[in-house]
């Protein structure tokens, strides 16, 4: 390769790498210390690139969260996906695994809590891009309990997806507040129990 394709390879491949480093700075000091309490020049320093780079790849903070915010909404149902793929069809194992799941992530140790349930609470402006990627993002999670509390044979998947949305929101609050030692770990024993009392209603 040439010196100058080189350059120009370089050239092509800089933004999109101050971006990601960027970006994996943010998220990093985002989780840990809450997005109001960082400001751009931690993010740039964090990062190790100038401050130009980041106006670049992001006009504002705000777009900024929004970036972080959307990236790891992505990173999120790629998870989610992963869950449910292991017992294709069957809905009541997937609740199973994805509670399962949740359990064990929520009570870790460190568990700094929901991303998205963070941004809410520091941005209450309706606005403001990173509440309006939270929001789209827990009414997704309804969405998609929904869709599977409907392939089993309850009366009432709407309101056993809505319990379940609730439960999964108390393990997020629990695990942040109260860590490993909560009862975070308690959420996949209780998705199990409302399934059940969904699926038995005479025996209740």
């Amino acid at each position: 390769m040439s010196s100058m394709t080189t350059k120009a390879a370089t050239r092509r491949t800089a933004p999109a790498t101050a971006r990601r480093r960027l970006l994996d700075a943010a998220a990093a000091l985002f989780r840990r210390d809450g997005i109001r309490a960082i400001g751009v020049d931690t993010v740039v320093a964090e990062a190790g690139v100038c401050k130009m780079s980041l106006y670049r790849a992001f006009p504002s903070k705000d777009e900024l969260v929004a970036a972080f915010l959307t990236e790891t909404d992505e990173r999120y149902w790629q998870w989610f996906d992963g869950v449910l793929a292991r017992h294709p069809g069957d809905a009541r194992r997937q609740l199973r695994d994805l509670f399962a799941a949740l359990a064990k992530y929520t009570s870790a140790p460190g568990f700094l809590g929901c991303p998205f349930v963070n941004t809410a609470v520091e941005f209450r402006e309706a606005d403001h891009p990173g509440r309006a990627v939270a929001v789209a993002h827990k009414h997704e999670l309804r969405r998609r309990l929904e869709r599977l509390c409907r392939e089993l044979p309850v009366v009432d998947p709407v309101r056993l997806a809505g319990q379940l949305h609730l439960l999964a929101e108390g393990a997020y609050s629990a695990g942040n507040t109260l860590g490993a030692q909560g009862p975070a770990a308690l959420v996949a024993e209780t998705a199990e129990l409302l399934v059940n009392a969904a699926l038995n209603p005479n025996r209740i």
